[in-house]
């Protein structure tokens, strides 16, 4: 026998006990030749003592034990002195008195201290990742991880849905982020292809009968990395036959609360139930499909009024079909010209040209293009702004997307510079009513907006004008980050002939990459839909980390790299020929 408690299990109630602890060496003290040690296992610490008269061989033992060392420690139990109790441990009433050690292994000096948080570099803590887990920071993540998903599976199964694993190799269908490919060696010259989601897979379980089905899914994206982004990812993937969409965002609105108030009961949750936007609300209120409303600064519409004035950059641009946005920004006139061209340096990072502001004082709106406008324009604007003395009004002029946007991001930058944004703050919202296609400006084509298998909102107006429809999605979004999607499919194969014609995948290539879901829809579909949460990102927020990579155990750095493992890595020209592959190595 190892251990016969953990580290965290012991308290003043054994006193007198004799116990085995088994754990590293957390912290090692030498008092006047007394040594105390701090041992460490994933549940807690327990302080021990030595006693070099009574105990000599294990006092020895504990004086040649460093940092790390895995030692098994034998002993009594017995209550810490008066006044030397420790209020933030569970055990910290109680020591052992050591009367046997045994060193079950050595350990290397670390790269890093484990017994508490230094700055590290990333490059080096995911290198020894094995190491840096040993945190108490990145260990409670793991915890809180693996507590959240079984509480999902554990809440799904009392609703009667049934997990089900779908295949990792499968077949590549390409219909958005860029694919990882599988050779396969017993058929030369073809390949898998690593899941981007389960989506069809899980349409196919509804053709099938499964009603009601959900998946804690690995996700694979051969994608440029950022902090909320990683090539491998979880899912918590859902999907209902015979719903619409508000009993899909009602199941999961009533889940996603009841996560919030058992693991992160100390925020507050800022609208219940969660309020719902349209997309074409959310773009022109907050200048996002996922706004933050914790915080509120709304964006206003004077293209009306600019299609009028003599400012011939408002005007140019409302005559071309674009669009003028506001942004008032309370006590903003005190910002210094410094700081305003702070933010229009944000508003041009997402495509605007510029910048314009007009101050609010004591005469009304002031500014080097007030002068373009009509005094009546002016106080219109401010009425319309709801602008007081001492505020500031920011202008962008673009097309739509452009416009409510760079706004959109300037409004972040505004609140995170005010200290508007309340970390304590839960501030959920429903996005929906999507557009279903949107132009690829570098190919000029439509995309669909989420993916092809997605119903329109209203059948009649998609005949009537497919490319300007709208569909029947919805995103759920929490403080500014989207953290799930999700749409009602498609299930009658003319309107997914349809959907496939717009996007302009002739009836051969549909065959190619989805015959096997076109044929399904032919033996029976019911109406069906789902959505998938971010696991990976929604944990981060829980655990108030800056990346998902503090909240997964082994991730890729911001290159898609494994440096523990030193993948990826070359592999032997044997191996690489029995896949029937050329490997044609880049020109440094």
């Amino acid at each position: 026998m190892y251990r016969t408690h953990t580290c965290n299990d012991l308290t003043a109630h054994d006193d007198g006990s004799h116990v085995i602890l088994a754990g590293w060496v957390h912290r090692r003290r030498d008092h006047g030749g007394v040594i105390f040690i701090d041992l460490r296992d994933r549940y807690g610490l327990t302080q021990t003592v030595s006693d070099p008269i009574n105990h000599n061989e294990a006092h020895n033992l504990m004086n040649e034990a460093r940092s790390e060392y895995v030692l098994q420690i034998e002993g009594v139990v017995r209550k810490r002195p008066s006044g030397q109790a420790n209020a933030n441990l569970h055990s910290g009433e109680i020591e052992i008195l050591v009367t046997k050690v045994t060193i079950l292994n050595e350990a290397k000096t670390t790269p890093f201290e484990i017994d508490q948080e230094r700055e590290v570099s990333e490059d080096v803590r995911l290198k020894y990742r094995y190491l840096d887990l040993r945190h108490d920071r990145l260990k409670n993540n793991m915890i809180l991880r693996h507590r959240v998903i079984k509480h999902i599976r554990d809440y799904m199964d009392k609703l009667d849905f049934i997990e089900v694993e779908t295949p990792i190799l499968i077949k590549g269908t390409p219909e958005g982020s860029r694919e990882y490919l599988v050779p396969s060696r017993i058929y030369p010259g073809t390949f898998y292809v690593l899941p981007q989601s389960p989506q069809q897979l899980k349409q196919l379980l509804m053709v099938a009968g499964f009603d009601r089905y959900f998946q804690i899914a690995r996700c694979f994206r051969d994608e440029d990395q950022r902090g909320d982004r990683q090539p491998e990812f979880t899912q918590f993937d859902v999907e209902m036959s015979f719903i619409d969409e508000e009993d899909i965002m009602k199941l999961n609105e009533k889940l996603m609360i009841d996560i919030v108030k058992l693991f992160v009961p100390h925020k507050k949750m800022k609208n219940v139930p969660f309020p719902v936007l349209t997309y074409d609300e959310a773009m022109n209120l907050y200048g996002s499909d996922k706004p933050d409303l914790r915080f509120d600064m709304p964006l206003s519409d004077i293209s009306d009024i600019a299609s009028e004035c003599g400012f011939g950059v408002f005007k140019g641009v409302v005559e071309k079909g674009g669009i003028v946005k506001a942004l008032k920004v309370v006590g903003g006139a005190k910002f210094t010209r410094k700081e305003i061209d702070e933010f229009e340096e944000v508003a041009k990072i997402y495509g605007a040209k510029g910048l314009a502001y007009m101050t609010h004082g004591d005469e009304g709106l002031k500014s080097t293009i007030a002068k373009f406008f009509t005094p009546e324009d002016l106080k219109e604007i401010a009425e319309r702004c709801d602008s007081k003395n001492g505020d500031i009004i920011f202008f962008a002029a673009d097309s739509f997307k452009i416009a409510c946007e760079s706004l959109g991001k300037v409004r972040q930058a505004v609140a995170a510079k005010l200290n508007m944004i309340d970390e304590n703050l839960f501030a959920f919202c429903w996005v929906k009513d999507f557009p279903m296609f949107q132009h690829d400006e570098a190919t000029g084509k439509l995309d669909a907006v989420h993916h092809p298998f997605t119903s329109p909102k209203d059948p009649e107006e998609f005949d009537k004008d497919p490319k300007n429809a709208l569909a029947l999605a919805y995103d759920i979004v929490l403080n500014g980050t989207e953290i799930g999607g999700g749409s009602i499919r498609i299930h009658n194969k003319d309107t997914q002939k349809k959907i496939f014609d717009i996007l302009g995948i002739k009836d051969e290539d549909a065959t190619r990459r989805f015959g096997h879901i076109l044929e399904a829809f032919q033996y029976g579909a019911p109406p069906h839909g789902g959505i998938a949460w971010g696991i990976d990102r929604l944990i981060m927020i829980f655990a108030n980390e800056p990346n998902i990579r503090e909240v997964i155990a082994f991730p890729k750095d911001q290159k898609a790299k494994d440096l523990m493992l030193g993948a990826p890595s070359e592999m032997p020209e044997e191996q690489i020929s029995e896949l029937h592959i050329k490997v044609m190595k880049k020109e440094k």
